[in-house]
């Protein structure tokens, strides 16, 4: 679509005319759509096109081999390798008379004396590195396939809403259609250009194509255009579709930029060459390995330059200078062996598989958490998850169900504990409740039958809408039938719902010429807006600021306290004629525009109580989330009461705890300085403690999630993961370390900037991504346990043994098998480990917290020394302990001696066994634990363990091996079965000495699998809780002067310092319990009267019955005092009823 804004109006209404005659012209209708017969939609496909933009071809296979050829390792070893194979010409000795100089004879079976051809050690080299860069290509090539799977994943649970054959139905975005009607609203991001054909209050955010900021107000007689790629930040509407695909605005964009299959093309018409990019995102993770494969390479290049330099050194010492041989075209040889064994080590050395074990346990984790309702968006998110600390979750639909029901109002001055009938109401005000739920409800929200007979009716739309239109259901009415009567092109004008507002109000005709205002909105801010309620009679009776405060505290703070979300419905009248007490007057049509002048005044209907039970899942993920060190806050726009009341519910708030609710004005008044500036200061003595922010704005979540994100505050620092599904919540997801969007009731903007979205709004879905994050992490540690083991002994082994006998025991090509096990198989066999709830029982990991942990150090150099001494005790006795020839000092070009196949296949056989060590990483002494869940690691295990066989076997020449029998194979599996029995003892023996691992495990509840290994760790962590406790208990006795002012302050509600009954007291402090009020049974605090500058006394008390005792509880989980005064000693205004504070 070319036309944009409205300076192209007049273009359109020229070519086209009006929007209704574009309708036409695409043979669809305003209000019934499109056919929904399939020929007709593949017609309409087939002539306009999909909305789908091709993206770019995947690299080929032979793109991925040649880029793997890339590596700069292997390119030095295939040069070395071509340079051996050419010189090798050079290097037979000149036989006898007759006999060709070049001439070389392959030895029989049994011909030991032969010498093996000189080429093929180069030939060797390039087989092995022709393995090497297959798999990694073949791995680079299943992993392409597996992103663009999630990519095409992710679309397609994308749906937009369309009107096709007078019906309302999701379609995935690709299956949009031109002519097609949309059902457009706030927080969508538009998947195709259009037309707007009818909108209330529509507000366009078109930054992504104009880089303006400002929202663009669309309407259809004056810019109606709408592009795909922008977003309604306001309002709703339908639009007809114009243009899909890569003819869209934001095709043709991706077009020109060549990031589609028919990107740009250069003037000689083929396409522009770009860089293939890998689709993986790099991580925080991936970072920290990449540093420290640097860091290796490092050493092992040092290694590698030294090896060099002593065989070459030593070989001309003693050629050159011992022998005084001159010099010969086959020393180049010679001087190429070294080289190659040079490099060799360098390549042992560099642990280039880390990064390909990164990727194999993210693809693993993302395709396995998908079916835990997890659909990752960005990769990082895995790791960065398993080591959250915080989590700021939204309640309604992620802690609650989500499927809301009023069970509870007051009307007309009568609070019903169970709805009323129709009948039981006065005729008028059951009139204007049906009229105003049905009419200022969007009308995306809808009660359709549930496909499953004997099933709830399924709600679609907005849950609390839907709540109010079952409230309508229940009283015997249709709100379908008033939708008819009134549709939403007759509104006059529509203030839709948004956080600031937080409340919708729609406009209505009314007959004579007058106008009606219906509004629906958050219980306290509607009662203030009105002036007017409804008595039992039907009449209008005044409302004044002390029946306002009332009517909140005997009404809504009570529905509150059960829990309830409480919604408040009034009405307005604006007539032309004699107005009633309370309608208001008019002459002309009033100015819209004015919503502070319009949406006062009101008269008050009622107020309904909505329930949306906890989910039953919830209370148990949450208790998972605090054993395993992760702090869950609530933060929510809903009541304060009906906020804790949940809290309570969830396991959020516990009567041991001292955690605060309080509400959005006292949370900003405690974080602002003088100037009204955020202070990150204050924001460190809030957080720590605050478990529940209620009536918070974007503004608060946002300020909240940034200030724990910088703080300093605490032993480590903060990793914070946040829940959303506003538009307005896109802020606080982008800053988030994991933002987590709500697949159902998200809006796109929120999903576009989240990590992950929760395909089924469930908070438990959370808990298995910190599961799974933890897994990942764990995944990686474990190959780098591994990995580096072997990198050590490789490196060291062969780094001595030159240093000592001028040769190495592990051969080239041998070593390239080694490393082909580490970097490719170990990550496939350890990175795919499936996560366990073991995984919660430990604390997270932080922000800083280095990879290797003290535990993963301890078994390193430990299996790293045992079995570099193994190898040298074999390297030097082996052949008189088990009989064989002597291997040392062998010329090269000798056939392979069974003394150094068995020093290799030991150190293989090590390595496999030292494999399943690697599984632990905290200490466990079960390192089988598990292990049959992972077919994956022992069929690896089982083809590794074949493979060598096989090798040493028949390997030959190629590998520089000779058969070994049956005595000798099973000294080799007895050496590596020792490494088992060595990390047992390296386990036990570090178990009774301290140390500082990376993390400590949390001891099972009572009634848990006890199965799971206990941590070393432990003791020291709840070691550490007992000492903190113990130290606050010892600085009550310092507060002992603060809590006598405090309670000169609070002479009203707490008894003289002097009472001596004892069995009040608490702790022998003479401190009381807080009284409380007869009718109150969630948690509460009082407050002194007439002392502003006096203390908060917070009593967090359990729901009992009436007239029971109160629990008593220790003091420092019975009260928390905090000031009426903030830190530049401004006094703080009054907390409500109902507060923390």
């Amino acid at each position: 679509m070319a036309a944009r804004g409205s300076e192209d109006l007049p273009l359109l209404r020229r070519k086209f005319g009006k929007v209704e005659d574009v309708c036409n012209g695409l043979l669809s209708n305003p209000t019934e759509g499109i056919s929904s017969d399939p020929e007709d939609l593949e017609v309409r496909r087939e002539y306009y096109g999909s909305n789908v933009i091709e993206p770019k071809p995947p690299p080929s296979f032979l793109r991925l081999v040649f880029e793997a050829l890339k590596d700069t390792t292997l390119i030095i070893l295939q040069v070395a390798a071509v340079l051996s194979i050419v010189l090798s010409f050079f290097h037979a000795e000149p036989g006898g008379e007759g006999e060709d100089e070049d001439q070389t004879v392959l030895p029989g079976p049994d011909d030991e004396t032969e010498q093996a051809p000189p080429w093929i050690e180069g030939v060797a080299i390039l087989a092995a590195v022709a393995v090497v860069v297959l798999v990694t290509a073949f791995n680079d090539y299943t992993k392409e396939r597996q992103f663009r799977g999630l990519q095409t994943r992710i679309e397609n649970t994308h749906t937009f809403s369309v009107v096709r054959s007078r019906s309302i139905i999701q379609v995935p975005i690709s299956d949009i259609l031109v002519g097609d009607i949309c059902q457009i609203k706030y927080g969508d991001m538009l998947p195709a250009d259009g037309l707007l054909i009818q909108g209330s209050d529509l507000k366009v955010d078109e930054s992504s194509l104009t880089g303006e900021s400002d929202h663009v107000t669309k309407t259809p007689e004056q810019d109606p255009f709408l592009f795909s790629g922008t977003t309604v930040m306001e309002g709703s509407g339908r639009m007809v579709v114009t243009g899909v695909g890569e003819n869209s605005q934001a095709g043709i964009i991706m077009t020109l930029l060549g990031a589609t299959g028919h990107g740009k093309k250069s003037k000689d018409g083929k396409k522009k060459k770009e860089e293939h990019q890998d689709p993986t995102e790099r991580s925080v993770l991936q970072n920290k390995l990449s540093k420290l494969a640097i860091q290796i390479g490092y050493a092992g290049t040092v290694i590698a330059i030294l090896t060099i330099i002593i065989l070459v050194v030593s070989f001309s010492v003693k050629t050159y200078l011992l022998a005084r041989e001159p010099f010969d075209v086959h020393h180049i040889n010679s001087f190429l062996h070294f080289f190659i064994i040079g490099v060799t080590v360098l390549v042992v050395a560099v642990p280039e598989g880390l990064p390909l074990a990164v990727t194999i346990s993210l693809a693993f984790s993302v395709k396995k958490m998908m079916k835990d309702n997890n659909l990752v968006r960005h990769l990082d998110a895995c790791e960065t998850m398993g080591n959250a600390t915080t989590i700021c979750s939204d309640k309604t639909g992620t802690l609650t169900t989500n499927r809301m029901t009023v069970v509870a109002a007051h009307i007309a001055g009568v609070t019903y504990r169970s709805l009323p009938k129709y009948e039981t109401l006065p005729q008028n005000i059951a009139d204007l409740l049906i009229l105003g739920i049905s009419i200022n409800t969007n009308y995306t929200s809808k009660i359709v039958p549930s496909d499953t007979p004997g099933e709830l009716p399924k709600q679609l739309g907005n849950k609390t809408e839907c709540a109010l239109l079952g409230f309508v259901t229940d009283l015997g009415r249709s709100y379908v039938t008033v939708r008819k009567n009134n549709p939403e092109e007759k509104f006059v004008k529509v203030y839709t719902f948004n956080s600031a507002r937080k409340s919708m109000s729609t406009v209505v005709l009314l007959g004579g010429g007058g106008f009606r205002l219906f509004t629906k909105g958050a219980s306290e801010m509607v009662v203030r807006k009105c002036g007017y309620m409804l008595n039992k009679k039907g009449d209008a009776e005044k409302l004044t600021e002390e029946d306002q405060r009332e009517l909140e505290s005997d009404i809504i703070e009570k529905l509150a306290s059960d829990g309830l979300r409480t919604i408040g419905l009034a009405y307005r009248d604006f007539v032309p004629f004699d107005a009633n007490v309370n309608q208001t007057s008019i002459t002309e049509e009033p100015n819209w525009d004015k919503e502070e002048e319009i949406v006062t005044n009101l008269t008050l209907i009622g107020v309904v109580g909505v329930e949306d039970p906890v989910r039953p899942e919830v209370p148990k993920a949450i208790e998972l989330c605090q054993r395993a060190g992760v702090t869950v806050r609530m933060v929510t726009g809903d009541n304060v009461n009906t906020a804790r009341a949940i809290a309570s519910k969830c396991g959020i708030l516990r009567p041991k705890d001292d955690g605060l609710v309080m509400d959005s004005r006292q949370f900003n008044t405690m974080i602002k300085d003088e100037d009204g500036e955020v202070s990150q200061d204050f924001i460190d003595k809030v957080w720590p403690k605050l478990r529940v922010l209620a009536r918070s704005s974007p503004q608060d979540k946002y300020v909240l999630v940034k200030g724990i994100i910088n703080s300093h505050a605490g032993d480590m620092r903060q990793v914070v993961a946040v829940t959303g599904d506003g538009t307005n919540d896109a802020p606080a997801l982008k800053m988030a370390d994991v933002g987590f969007a709500m697949g159902i009731t998200g809006t796109d903007v929120a999903k576009e900037a989240c990590d992950i979205v929760l395909t089924d709004d469930n908070f438990s879905s959370i808990v298995k991504a910190v599961m799974w994050g933890r897994n990942v992490y764990d995944s990686i540690a474990k190959f780098l346990q591994f990995q580096l083991t072997v990198n050590v002994v490789a490196v060291t082994v062969a780094f001595v043994s030159v240093c000592i006998i001028n040769d190495s025991p592990l051969k080239t090509v041998q070593m390239l098998w080694v490393n082909l096990i580490m970097d490719t198989l170990a990550s496939l066999a350890l990175a795919t480990e499936a996560p366990s709830l073991a995984l919660l029982h430990r604390q997270p990991y932080g922000r800083t917290m280095p990879l290797v942990s003290t535990i993963m150090l301890r078994n390193i150099i430990g299996q790293a020394t045992f079995m570099v001494l193994m190898i040298f005790l074999l390297l030097f006795y082996g052949h008189i302990m088990l009989d064989i020839d002597d291997g040392l000092y062998r010329e090269p070009g000798e056939p392979p001696s069974q003394h150094f196949t068995l020093i290799f296949n030991t150190f293989v056989m090590m390595t496999l066994f030292n494999e399943v060590n690697a599984r632990k990483i905290h200490g466990e002494h079960n390192i089988f634990e598990g292990i049959t869940g992972n077919p994956l690691f022992y069929c690896i295990w089982v083809v590794t363990f074949v493979a060598q066989v096989i090798i040493v076997q028949f390997g030959g020449y190629a590998f520089n091996t000779a058969p070994l029998t049956l005595d000798q194979w099973l000294w080799c599996v007895f050496f590596g079965v020792m490494t088992l029995l060595w990390g047992q003892l390296l386990t036990t023996v570090f178990a009774f000495i301290p140390s500082h691992g990376r993390s400590s495990s949390v001891q099972p509840a009572q009634g848990e699998d006890r199965r799971v290994s206990r941590d070393p760790l432990e003791t020291s962590f709840i070691k550490k809780k007992r000492n903190a406790h113990v130290f606050w208990v010892q600085s009550i006795t310092d507060l002992q002067t603060q809590i006598r002012v405090i309670r000169a302050f609070q002479s009203g509600l707490v008894e003289p310092l002097d009472a001596q009954d004892e069995q009040g007291r608490f702790g022998g402090l003479g401190i009381r319990p807080l009284k409380p009020r007869p009718h109150s049974r969630e948690s509460h605090c009082r407050r002194s009267k007439g002392h502003d500058n006096g203390v908060v006394l917070i009593k967090v008390q359990e729901a009992h019955p009436q007239g029971s005792p109160t629990p008593h509880l220790p003091l420092s989980h019975q009260h928390l005092s905090v000031p009426d005064v903030d830190v530049n000693g401004r006094s703080l205004y009054p907390s409500p009823p109902g507060s923390y504070l």
